[in-house]
């Protein structure tokens, strides 16, 4: 523990010199000038278009690949999203946790990092096995968050109240590849001597393909989704949750500086840093404890709004629905709010992206299809239900602040002579009906993204070991390029921020989805296993 300090005031050290050197006006812009080229180049590769859909506002590949998976796992399964939701529910509630207590298979240990087991997927004020109920409750409340708050926002601005409607519909079919990748992560999961549990992607595509004859694709899959998820922790899982912590607070606090989200950027990293450098665990401890009641108070504060406009919900379903086939650049329109919509959603769900599998691994189970069917959960609880909520929230505040969403852009919107983007967007619909509620939001926001910065370094770490081993040199050289992306968050613009981040988490889909297309029978034979134990027809 004494050399981890030492390392922690060395890292502290280092980051100390540029406070200072903060100061000098425009550091936000040099960093944001430095950065926003590699986002842009990294956007354009991964979205790059299908050939011969320039004529329909062109395609990205990968949301051609996303949604051809999700539809076929949705058809070939005959729709486990609706026709075993009831089954995941009564999962969930623990109506057949008899079965797997008294079935002799062996149980795999939980996931402990550093002493730490994964808030993900555990929730530490329990002791003892961990039931269904815990896991998606633990996993929801760290679902809830900037994806839902910012991305919703985002979506919108750019993609209009249209956007919403494809954010459901990839919500609904993304809780079929929700099942088929979780379920994959448990079936082939590593567990270590002593007990330490490794799985994800990484894992079901090596030993997955490798037992179809396909070895050598199964372990270059491998490796090209481990570098993706580094880069996905270090994108969506780090730079876009530091960039709208830092603008929230900011513009709670009123900083004009050019310099504040390297500042406030600083004082992040010095937080998480803290945590995952210096193995002190009560910060996330007590972040892990406060995410869970801060989820409840957005969720409650989102249900005073929507019912407090409950004569207009029609009309703003109605908007929603006509903005989805509508638009003033017709069929290239569609696609363009098509593609935004599902954007944000994979973004706030994961869904397609493999990267819940790696903490779904974790759980002790005997079926694996068990977990597959309690994650299959979480896309319809975060998705469906709360980013709509969220949707409703900015809809209604648009009716009394009109903005032209077909103006709109990456930029934001100006409203009242301040351009509101994002998190900041979403914080003045709850302040116009909860005046108190943007102070609450930005405390959210902040724990939010500290909370989700934390779990996913682990994601990237997983990733990062599988590459580069287990040593300690290996672990801190992660850390220390991880903290120095929650400085680049911070201070680079949300366009060039978000831009990378989706690119690096769906660029995660390529490899994960082309593995889901060998494994998806392996799938079948494991809801089969668990649904004649539990009495259910397949």
């Amino acid at each position: 523990m004494n050399r981890l300090n030492q390392l922690l005031l060395s890292f502290t050290l280092i980051l100390l010199p540029l406070f200072s050197f903060a100061q000098e006006k425009g550091m936000d812009e040099r960093i944001n000038d430095a950065f926003t080229p590699f986002a842009k180049a990294w956007e354009d590769l991964v979205f790059y278009p299908m050939p011969g859909t320039a004529g329909l506002g062109g395609i990205p590949i990968v949301v051609i690949l996303l949604v051809f998976g999700a539809l076929f796992f949705t058809l070939y399964f005959a729709f486990p999203n609706i026709r075993h939701f009831g089954t995941a529910l009564n999962v969930v509630r623990g109506k057949y946790d008899d079965i797997e207590k008294h079935d002799g298979a062996a149980t795999a240990k939980l996931n402990i990092v550093d002493g730490d087991i994964m808030d993900t997927i555990r929730d530490e004020s329990q002791d003892g096995e961990v039931t269904h109920f815990q896991a998606l409750a633990t996993a929801v409340s760290g679902t809830v968050g900037l994806g839902n708050i910012a991305g919703v926002a985002v979506a919108i601005t750019i993609g209009g109240p249209g956007a919403t409607f494809w954010m459901i519909i990839c919500g609904l079919i993304g809780m079929s590849t929700k099942f088929v990748e979780c379920t994959l992560g448990v079936r082939y999961r590593d567990v270590g001597e002593d007990g330490t549990v490794y799985g994800g992607p990484m894992y079901y595509l090596t030993k997955g393909l490798k037992e179809r004859g396909f070895g050598g694709l199964g372990k270059a899959l491998a490796v090209v989704f481990a570098i993706l998820c580094i880069g996905g922790s270090f994108g969506g899982g780090n730079a876009a949750q530091s960039n709208q912590a830092a603008q929230q607070l900011a513009s709670m606090l009123g900083w004009q500086s050019g310099s504040s989200g390297f500042i406030i950027g600083c004082v992040l990293a010095l937080i998480v840093g803290i945590v995952i450098i210096g193995g002190i665990k009560r910060i996330a401890s007590v972040t892990e404890k406060i995410v869970p009641l801060m989820a409840a108070i957005y969720i409650l504060a989102c249900l005073i709004i929507v019912f407090s406009n409950f004569s207009y919900i029609d009309d703003a379903f109605r908007l929603i629905f006509k903005g989805a086939f509508t638009s003033d650049a017709a069929l290239g329109g569609f696609f363009g709010v098509l593609i935004q919509g599902f954007r944000r959603a994979v973004f706030s769900n994961e869904a397609g992206a493999g990267s819940a599998s790696i903490a779904h691994s974790a759980v002790k189970t005997n079926y694996a299809a068990s977990e597959g069917l309690v994650a299959l959960l979480e896309p319809f609880i975060d998705t469906i239900v709360i980013c709509t909520m969220t949707a409703l929230v900015i809809i209604f505040y648009n009716s009394g602040n009109y903005f032209d969403y077909g103006l709109a852009s990456k930029n934001g919107v100006e409203i009242g002579g301040q351009v509101l983007e994002g998190a900041t967007l979403t914080s003045a619909a709850f302040g116009s009906v909860i005046p108190w509620f943007p102070y609450v939001l930005t405390v959210a926001i902040i724990l939010f993204a500290i909370s989700t910065m934390i779990s996913w370094s682990y994601y990237g770490l997983q990733s990062w070991m599988y590459l580069f081993g287990k040593s300690k040199a290996s672990d801190l050289a992660y850390k220390f390029l991880f903290c120095i992306f929650i400085i680049i968050g911070a201070s680079a613009n949300m366009s060039a921020v978000w831009g990378f981040s989706d690119a690096m988490i769906l660029a995660m889909v390529f490899p994960n989805m082309i593995g889901l297309f060998f494994l998806f029978p392996v799938v079948k034979e494991e809801l089969s296993k668990y649904l004649k134990a539990i009495g259910k027809k397949a």
